[in-house]
């Protein structure tokens, strides 16, 4: 992991086309910009987590059940 200390207004670039942003810092919470063309995906780990999530299930046995069931 790169560790990278940035200040209010500081960016950081991603792979030439994605930029990151210091916008505020209140204590312990820091909000960030990120400019990223459309077809790159930006989610909180959170979410990416539960998406992942859906996916597993969706393609677990239960789900191609489900589906085989759907089709007939």
């Amino acid at each position: 992991m790169l560790a990278l200390s940035r200040k209010k207004n500081e960016a950081l670039i991603v792979n030439n086309n994605i930029e990151i942003t210091v916008l505020e810092i209140k204590g312990e919470q820091v909000k960030l910009g990120i400019s990223a063309p459309k077809e790159v995906p930006v989610y909180r780990k959170e979410v990416y987590v539960q998406i992942q999530e859906a996916n597993q299930e969706a393609v677990s046995m239960e789900g191609l059940s489900a589906l085989q069931n759907l089709l007939g």
